[in-house]
């Protein structure tokens, strides 16, 4: 039987490995193609090579500060790694090991309550998918054995109720919602009372995001935790921030403004299929410490996927004797 778990395991990584790097290939053509050539063309390391690199990663919207990070640190390697040949191999490690640093041990599992139900409060600016997210996940809770609540806290556009009504019915779970307009912590209220009631496993809350009224954000955000934690202990359990990242360093910029108004435990890129912005994923890591949890790699119910770090370098970064 172990064994059995064991190949069906591997089976199962591989295709996800198969996944990342298909559903990566803007990124990995754009990101680290150029510096891929780089990798095969045979030269050594020197200050014209790593100039070149800071320029294919500032493109790729890998950010300033992080491109800095990256070189920075692969130039202190090159100081320590005497008598070593310090070729396209040596730059390919040194340069995966650091990406995987950057990145961090995973944490991408979830904070789910000692006893249910566990809140997830989902934030983010409009048109970054996240009602969208939001029904994917209680799509991956379903497909874990767990049952998941949604409630449409986002009552200042009737079209956002609509949406994840629509959203909840597609995939199975129940909905509460309020009237246009009403108080979206009565919604979370409401939620949490019935999930507990229905002894269900998970509330996902759907929140509005209005950039451009920073000080009514933070105040409702404030209220619906402030209720959910009244109603549940350290609720909410996970506030999970929604980016697209097809805009790049816009995104780091949403990143930056949210986790001033409220406590971010982690993000959900969307879009990272379609986009050779995928380096945001770097930027995010090294300058806010914020954990990637999950990744959108298509339009369907299963292209929410768990992030794992080693796949996504591996995915982006051909070894030298790889074509991309």
């Amino acid at each position: 039987m172990r064994m059995t778990e064991e190949v069906s395991g591997e089976k199962k990584k591989a295709g996800l490995f198969r996944k990342f790097t298909e559903r990566l290939t803007a990124t990995r053509k754009t990101l680290f193609g150029r510096a891929a050539d780089m990798l095969r063309s045979g030269r050594k390391v020197d200050e014209a090579l790593l100039e070149e690199l800071e320029e294919v990663l500032i493109t790729a919207d890998v950010g300033v500060e992080t491109t800095m990070h990256l070189v920075g640190a692969i130039r202190e390697a090159a100081k320590e790694a005497k008598g070593q040949s310090l070729d396209e191999v040596w730059l390919h490690d040194t340069l995966r090991g650091i990406l995987l640093e950057t990145l961090g041990q995973s944490r991408s599992q979830l904070a789910w309550a000692p006893a249910p139900p566990t809140v997830f409060l989902v934030v983010g600016v409009n048109g970054v998918g996240k009602t969208t997210t939001i029904a994917k996940l209680a799509h991956q809770f379903r497909r874990e054995g767990k049952t998941a609540l949604l409630a449409a806290a986002d009552t200042f556009r009737a079209a956002a109720i609509d949406q994840l009504e629509i959203w909840a019915e597609r995939v199975g779970a129940p909905i509460i919602k309020g009237q246009e307009g009403s108080d979206p912590a009565a919604v979370v209220f409401d939620a949490i009372r019935s999930a507990r009631s229905r002894n269900l496993d998970a509330v996902i809350i759907d929140t509005a995001g209005r950039l451009h009224t920073k000080t009514n954000l933070m105040q409702e955000l404030g209220k619906i935790g402030k209720i959910a934690a009244r109603e549940i202990p350290d609720a909410p359990h996970e506030t999970l921030l929604v980016v697209d990242a097809s805009t790049g360093q816009n995104g780091l910029s949403q990143a930056k403004l949210f986790t001033g108004v409220v406590p971010i435990s982690g993000l959900i890129l969307t879009k990272l299929d379609g986009t050779a912005k995928g380096g945001v994923v770097l930027a995010v890591h090294q300058q806010l410490d914020l954990p990637v949890k999950y990744v959108g790699l298509g339009e369907g119910m299963e292209d929410l996927e768990v992030f794992d770090p080693n796949l996504f370098v591996e995915a982006i970064l051909p070894a030298p004797a790889e074509t991309i």
